[in-house]
């Protein structure tokens, strides 16, 4: 799998992506505050305010009682397991979420990310229903960002890691990068691959960010190719 360093694509249309890094700094700011609890206070956020299907699907009481049941559909996008789970979806957020705002807007851009993290949320609860395994991570709302880049950059050059191929950074097509990236979700989602990988979250995520990003962007924002 390719990891993305960073891009060739410029913003053109908004000064400063305040509300992309916002949503990063407020990611990691979560991370470690619940890490001063060490690992025994982040598993106890995960169960707190992770998505767990039977608890949204109200089977059975949630473990925060004063906590609307439903509500984890936001909540748990803000969560990660570890730091290398952290960083491995701050990485993707920092290099396509800036050119996504851009195209869309502050507000717009806000409303896109949550709504694609909680379609994603209902995309794990519709294939796991009966779960009680807490769903966490950012990662489906960054699938949401990566859909919608497909759409709009696909062209655009992304500078790529792969240890496997090349210790060094090489250039590819945003649609050969992000494509193989959905191919190998297809892949482990079509075997029922159990491995703590929400892949059917992540397919939700890039689906909705591929269809609402023709809802969220500005008009006189046109595809790159």
């Amino acid at each position: 799998m390719f990891l993305p360093l960073y891009d060739s694509n410029k913003i053109a249309h908004i000064e400063f992506p305040y509300v992309n890094y916002g949503i990063l700094a407020l990611t990691v700011l979560v991370f470690l505050i619940q890490s001063l609890g060490g690992q025994a206070g982040l598993e106890r956020a995960h169960v707190e305010y992770g998505m767990i299907p039977v608890v949204v699907r109200n089977l059975v009481e949630g473990p925060a009682p004063w906590l609307p049941d439903q509500i984890t559909l936001l909540s748990y996008m803000f969560l990660h397991a570890d730091f290398f789970h952290l960083l491995s979806n701050m990485l993707f957020l920092w290099v396509f979420g800036d050119n996504v705002e851009d195209a869309l807007g502050h507000l717009r851009y806000l409303v896109f990310y949550l709504l694609c993290g909680v379609l994603a949320g209902l995309a794990h609860l519709y294939f796991n229903p009966d779960s009680y395994g807490p769903l966490i991570g950012a990662s489906g709302a960054v699938a949401g960002v990566m859909g919608a880049y497909l759409v709009l950059y696909p062209n655009v050059r992304v500078f790529v890691l792969n240890k496997l191929i090349v210790m060094f950074p090489i250039a590819l097509p945003a649609w050969l990068v992000l494509s193989l990236w959905i191919v190998v979700q297809l892949f482990y989602a079509a075997l029922g691959q159990e491995d703590g990988v929400a892949w059917w979250a992540h397919i939700g995520g890039v689906a909705a960010g591929a269809g609402l990003v023709f809802v969220f962007r500005w008009r006189k924002v046109a595809r790159s190719g």
